[in-house]
């Protein structure tokens, strides 16, 4: 099959490119920036483009399928070509549907956690040697490529994202991919540059949990009052079952999952871990994974890549870095951080850089994020806003909508960095929450 990448330097897309390689696709691709390790990639792969830039001459009549990237704008001028021919254009999950509408589709959605459940679940099949179909944003260590599809595998994982399928195709995501499993693991609102209003962005939800086939099964958080909501309130036929938290105790630094088979260590740490633990265990269960099984396998589990992992430090300091960005996700890091290192001096800087972020309305939604930090920085560029067309924002302004005055806010990065430098990172603890780089910041160092 014969199929062409309209921005195939994605994330998600060069990893959907070089799964259809590994299938025996003959794949071409498109891009006006590709950075690392995407470049690298497929680069190895034989996929890399030769040159940066959008060539309609690429697009051919002989062509089976055209993959359009979100990164690709509506006026692409392979886009129109692709139009011209009257070829089939995909999107990225519509795309994926397609190479598993005949499998047992598994869904993992929700604002936050399901990367890390996703990256749970595959962890404990991989263990297990269960052999399946995936589709997970970061990268996962025993994993070289986060997307695989074969023609004999019997199910297949998603982790379900709630963001645009394409420039022409406005419907989130997991809309798309029919869930014959789904697992619902929070809902806080986020992407506020495409959903104005929370009941906007809670209807993308309500319809996931409609897309569920007839007498599926949804693996949901029932200490999320909105997940609740939407649960029983769906019209639609599934069997439900509900997760909470687990208990748990911290011992000489070490995370204990108390269980009726015994203690339980583990390799992650933070209430909301052990959450998204609990939902992976209900997933894993659907899929013929005893809970004594799941157990070992989850004990080797280091996390998901940017999940609170741990950053190799030449001076041998204690520091974590976390994708955290929305509201919910930076209150979790927090707290986990705050839970697990009680008795150390605790630093925590985060970085607002995204669309969402950076609204002073919804700005509201971080009040007392950074709590229970004995040192909390806030980092935003001002160029950053410029450049993204929006209005300045005072350092005084996030003090008041983070309800906390003793906040030090950083509005340029030199002068951040030379701060980072005058700290010994020795002493104390620290969170770095980004889903950005703090401006060019090293933390090895």
């Amino acid at each position: 099959m014969k199929t062409h990448f309209i921005a195939i330097g994605g994330s998600a897309m060069h990893n959907l490119a070089i799964a259809l390689k590994d299938k025996g696709y003959q794949i071409t691709g498109s891009d006006d920036a590709i950075f690392e390790p995407s470049r690298t990639r497929l680069e190895k792969r034989g996929i890399l483009p030769e040159e940066l830039g959008w060539f309609p001459e690429k697009i051919t009549s002989d062509l089976d399928a055209v993959i359009l990237g979100m990164h690709a704008h509506q006026d692409n001028p392979e886009l129109a070509k692709a139009k011209e021919l009257g070829l089939k254009i995909y999107s990225y999950p519509e795309f994926l549907y397609e190479q598993s509408k005949n499998k047992t589709r598994v869904v993992i959605a929700g604002s936050h956690g399901k990367t890390t459940i996703t990256s749970m679940i595959l962890h404990v099949l991989n263990f297990h040697q269960k052999d399946v179909d995936y589709m997970v944003g970061a990268q996962l260590e025993g994993f070289d490529c986060m997307v695989k599809l074969t023609r004999e595998n019997d199910f297949m994982v998603f982790e379900g994202d709630e963001y645009l399928s394409s420039p022409i195709d406005l419907r989130s995501k997991f809309l798309l991919y029919q869930p014959n499993i789904a697992l619902m693991s929070g809902i806080a609102w986020d992407h506020i540059n495409v959903f104005k209003t929370f009941d906007d962005y809670v209807d993308q939800f309500r319809k996931f949990v409609a897309s569920i086939t007839p007498g599926g099964i949804l693996v949901y958080n029932e200490e999320d009052p909105e997940v609740v909501k939407v649960v029983e309130n769906a019209e639609n036929y599934f069997r439900k079952i509900p997760y909470k938290t687990p208990e748990y105790e911290i011992s000489n630094g070490k995370v204990h999952l108390k269980t009726e088979m015994g203690d339980v260590p583990l390799s992650v740490f933070g209430a909301h871990n052990l959450l998204n633990l609990e939902g992976a265990r209900h997933i894993c269960h659907t899929l013929g994974i005893m809970d004594e099984d799941f157990y070992e396998a989850i004990m080797s589990f280091k996390g998901a890549s940017k999940r609170l992992e741990k950053v190799e430090r030449e001076d041998q300091g204690i520091l974590y870095k976390d994708f955290a960005h929305a509201p919910s996700k930076v209150k979790a890091a927090v707290k986990a951080f705050c839970e697990q290192f009680k008795n150390e001096t605790k630093y925590g800087f985060l970085e607002l850089h995204t669309y969402s972020s950076l609204n002073p309305v919804f700005l509201e939604q971080y009040d007392h994020a950074m709590d229970g930090l004995e040192e909390a920085f806030v980092f935003y560029s001002e160029d950053a806003l410029k450049i993204k067309r929006m209005e300045p924002i005072s350092p005084d302004l996030i003090k008041e909508k983070f309800k906390n005055q003793n906040l030090r806010v950083f509005t340029n990065a030199e002068e951040l960095h030379a701060y980072w430098e005058t700290l010994d990172k020795t002493h104390g603890v620290y969170l770095m929450m980004s889903s950005g780089n703090f401006g060019g910041l090293d933390l090895t160092k």
